[in-house]
């Protein structure tokens, strides 16, 4: 993805789709799956979705 998820020096968003370095910004998109899959991602999308309304909710 284009906005990668993880600890490392290259990534953008921690594994609650919080941006590093930025406060209150999170990214919840295709752009946060590790590869790219074969087929539709529009399911996973809504999962990436459901789980960023959650950590916000919780937050």
């Amino acid at each position: 993805g284009t906005c990668k998820m993880g600890h490392d020096d290259l990534a953008v968003v921690d594994d609650k789709l919080r941006v590093h370095g930025l406060d209150g910004i999170r990214i919840a998109d295709a752009s946060v799956m590790p590869k790219l899959i074969s087929g539709n991602t529009n399911a996973p999308s809504i999962m990436i979705g459901e789980r960023a309304a959650r950590f916000v909710v919780e937050n």
